[in-house]
């Protein structure tokens, strides 16, 4: 009796169960993009199942993970919110998506405030970085990989769309808050859905011009239903930072083994993320132009132009929402200035 009574004390206690817990726990990672392999398909899929195995084998099999693309666990905008509250493991997510929650998120999509893959994956380690990693953090939110991707637009119309003024009477696609703020000053007429949903949106009509990723522009074969094309190879406005998400919550029930696993293998898998960023940015315009659509690259000048739209409206806009975004504006301004 003495002998059950210790052993069951000892199954009980916390130190205990967090040991069982972190031993046998199976995670599930979600994203909304088209699923695929470890080798082939939407690189955000491949970079997630690179992730669940490497980490698998560092942890020696303790812990697990379950991948589901296609939004089949749960729709897009839900993510965040169950993210912070523990009801899910991981994501890979647009972060401007959680714009309404944290309105500091919307820097995630801040056109024109990164313009290249450089400046981007600066952020880590910059005061910018930092500090947004502060306040996810402070949302329940971990950072397991830095991801950017350049973007371009898919049009139903027959010119590429290059100027602001081109935008104008169209039903667009932003991305974001502050993108779609800026399609707004120059004569759009907004039209919100995720990226998995654009493809019938332009198909039915009721979208004219999609802003999106350069991996997005081909894996949802908006090809299919666009006429022209505006690629980001030659430099963009439109950067969005897609991480791979861990809970606070779940994080923090991990061993400090488990921990490091998650963060190296993370890290690690952001050069490969880079590339394939890259690559899609300069195969996209080929996809485009052997179905038929009119392909037209971004310029400096009109980089320019739609910066000062975002300088006048989104940046003002999001500096005035609260002390954290004004400190984070601040903060990539002064990023800006240093390269």
């Amino acid at each position: 009796m003495a002998r059950r009574t210790v052993l069951g004390a000892i199954a009980s206690s916390p130190l205990w169960m967090h040991g069982a817990w972190a031993a046998s726990q199976a995670m599930r990672i979600s994203h909304q993009f088209p699923g695929g392999s470890i080798t082939e398909g939407d690189f955000r899929d491949r970079l997630c199942r690179m992730f669940a195995t490497q980490v698998e084998k560092r942890t020696r099999g303790s812990l697990k993970f379950s991948i589901y693309p296609n939004s089949a666990l749960m729709a897009p905008n839900a993510q965040f919110g169950a993210l912070r509250k523990g009801g899910l493991d991981l994501a890979l997510v647009p972060l401007s998506y959680a714009g309404a929650e944290a309105p500091e998120a919307n820097i995630g999509l801040m056109p024109g405030l990164v313009t290249s893959y450089q400046q981007g994956y600066g952020w880590k380690n910059a005061e910018v970085g930092k500090e947004l990693t502060r306040i996810l953090d402070e949302h329940g939110l971990v950072v397991v990989s830095w991801i950017w991707q350049a973007g371009g637009v898919a049009s139903r119309g027959a010119e590429p769309i290059l100027r602001p003024e081109q935008v104008q009477g169209l039903k667009a696609r932003g991305g974001s808050r502050e993108m779609d703020m800026i399609l707004q000053d120059a004569g759009a007429t907004i039209v919100n859905v995720p990226s998995n949903e654009i493809h019938n949106a332009m198909k039915s009509g009721a979208l004219d011009a999609a802003f999106t990723s350069s991996t997005s522009l081909i894996t949802f074969r908006l090809h299919d239903v666009a006429r022209s094309l505006t690629t980001a190879r030659g430099g963009g406005y439109w950067f969005m930072f897609e991480p791979l998400l861990m809970s606070k919550t779940v994080f923090a029930r991990l061993t400090k083994q488990q921990q490091a696993a998650v963060m190296e293998v993370g890290a690690d898998l952001e050069k490969f993320a880079l590339r394939m960023a890259i690559a899609d940015d300069q195969q996209v315009a080929g996809y485009y132009a052997r179905a038929g659509a009119r392909v037209a690259d971004m310029d400096a000048e009109s980089l320019r132009q739609w910066q000062e739209v975002a300088r006048t409206t989104a940046w003002r806009d999001f500096g005035g929402r609260s002390d954290n975004c004004a400190k984070l504006l601040a903060l990539a301004e002064k990023q800006i200035a240093a390269l």
